[in-house]
């Protein structure tokens, strides 16, 4: 399976701390060897980078470790192939338009089975079920919405109601933004942590590396990072139960709804219990 990674935040911040140990799972730390990718939202515009190679290896990925991008969304995932071939097009996240705003997906999980008749606004350029899932998803909302964008929680209710008619097919983990909100479904293992005053020194799990965050802030700022598994050792990371939906916003968890937990159980629990 692959990792995901969001940050929301109140104040444009970087996310390079976060990246550096985010980078090494891709086939270094962990076995996500099948490609990179990642999206900072910027004013109306999105900066995306893409490569098909291991995170870990990729001169882009370093670009990116190394790059202080100010943004108020990020979403970035790690591949592990279970759909699709190994390629620049079937690499994550995707990005579509919708409503003159860019979104922005980035899927953990497997779906065979969803095989979703598109009209052609929204159409796949990869062969992976996510692609297929973030196309049919905004396609429903333009049906259900027209060309007028719904208020807020009214958006997260509809995504709670398309995302729980999938949810019972399988492992369903994903990150989805329009810039204003970032949207995380838990079908199997997320976690999410929110960095606020007073700041604290953080340390990597996947290297040996360590900010004081009390230095690079002002006590106004709030950060949310979400992630498939905590990228810290001395953080108070908070696992979602699997089967919620969550809207945050401005830094925060504003929202959750439950829906229906996958069926199939992810790698780490596999893990966990045959260990």
């Amino acid at each position: 399976m692959c990792e995901l990674l969001g940050m929301n935040c109140n104040v444009p911040t970087d996310i390079c701390f976060s990246f550096t140990g985010f980078q090494k799972r891709g086939g270094e730390t962990s076995i996500h060897a099948d490609g990179w990718g990642i999206a900072f939202f910027e004013g109306k515009g999105v900066r995306l980078f893409l490569d098909p190679k291991p995170s870990a290896q990729s001169p882009i990925a370093e670009l990116v470790r190394n790059y202080p991008i100010q943004s108020l969304n990020v979403i970035a995932h790690i591949r592990k192939a279970t759909q699709g071939l190994v390629s620049l097009e079937n690499t994550h996240p995707f990005v579509r338009e919708l409503w003159g705003q860019y979104w922005v997906f980035a899927h953990n999980g497997n779906l065979p089975q969803f095989q979703p008749e598109l009209y052609g606004a929204f159409l796949p350029v990869g062969n992976t079920d996510s692609e297929r899932i973030f196309c049919w998803l905004l396609q429903s909302l333009r049906i259900r919405f027209n060309d007028t964008p719904p208020a807020r929680d009214v958006l997260f209710a509809a995504l709670h109601e398309l995302t729980d008619q999938l949810a019972g097919m399988g492992i369903f983990n994903y990150l989805l933004s329009n810039g204003e909100c970032l949207f995380a479904h838990c079908s199997t293992e997320l976690n999410y942590l929110i960095r606020h005053s007073p700041f604290n020194v953080a340390h990597l799990k996947d290297e040996d590396m360590t900010v004081d965050f009390s230095h690079v802030t002002t006590p106004n700022d709030r950060v949310a990072i979400i992630a498939t598994v905590p990228l810290t050792d001395n953080e108070p990371w908070q696992a979602m139960v699997p089967g919620t939906l969550w809207m945050f916003h401005e830094g925060e968890a504003v929202a959750q709804l439950a829906t229906t937990p996958s069926p199939i159980k992810s790698l780490a629990e596999d893990l966990r219990t045959t260990n």
